[in-house]
């Protein structure tokens, strides 16, 4: 499956030939190169094994440095992946930006931005009490419990806690224009994760 470790620079707009506006997410990718192989005889199934953005040598650990030792001039990598059904690549191979060509949606994965602790309904919009003089019930999550039967909250009820932070997959984004000489593409819309973070852009599944 075609795929690439890419940088979210940020949302901007362009504009269509009729004049509609359309609000884009800038995904910039630097050099992604395959770094290793999976093989069914070995691992039970078959996957390349991609890398992006060089890793600082003073977290390089022994082992890490050993998988590289059979690639040249390949830096160890701080972002890593697996793809499966790419065919034509061989470790030490260059994916470049251009795999997107002719492929009108992708997939991007990100981590959310993190919000800390927060109420129930900010957390799982809930609708709330009313607002109006006397009520003394605003923003409170209410009952969580049961009757006495079976006197506990289940596990999983919808409360109060800390948000954010998750990975999160947005399906079947339009891409709207790719930049090979700047290594970006424009998709429609907005993707998880806050200018800067990195996310992965695969071929949609659907």
């Amino acid at each position: 499956m075609l795929g690439l470790i890419g940088k979210k620079v940020g949302m901007t707009q362009i504009f269509q030939k009729n004049g509609i506006v359309v609000p884009v997410t800038v995904i910039e990718f630097q050099p992604n190169y395959i770094i290793g192989k999976k093989t069914v005889d070995r691992d039970g199934y078959s996957a390349l094994i991609a890398g992006s953005v060089d890793l600082k040598s003073s977290k390089v650990s022994k082992p890490i440095k050993g998988q590289y030792k059979s690639l040249k001039d390949i830096e160890p990598k701080k972002y890593v992946i697996e793809l499966k059904d790419l065919d034509g690549y061989d470790a030490g191979d260059e994916i470049k930006v251009d795999v997107f060509k002719s492929v009108k949606y992708v997939d991007v994965t990100g981590t959310t931005k993190g919000k800390g602790f927060q109420g129930a309904m900010k957390r799982h919009n809930f609708s709330g009490g009313p607002s109006s003089h006397g009520s003394k019930f605003h923003r409170h999550l209410g009952g969580t419990g049961q009757a006495t039967t079976p006197a506990r909250t289940f596990k999983g009820t919808k409360m109060a806690g800390r948000m954010g932070g998750n990975q999160q997959t947005i399906q079947n984004l339009e891409v709207v224009l790719i930049d090979e000489e700047k290594r970006a593409i424009l998709v429609k819309g907005a993707v998880p994760g806050a200018k800067g973070s990195f996310v992965v852009v695969k071929k949609s599944k659907k």
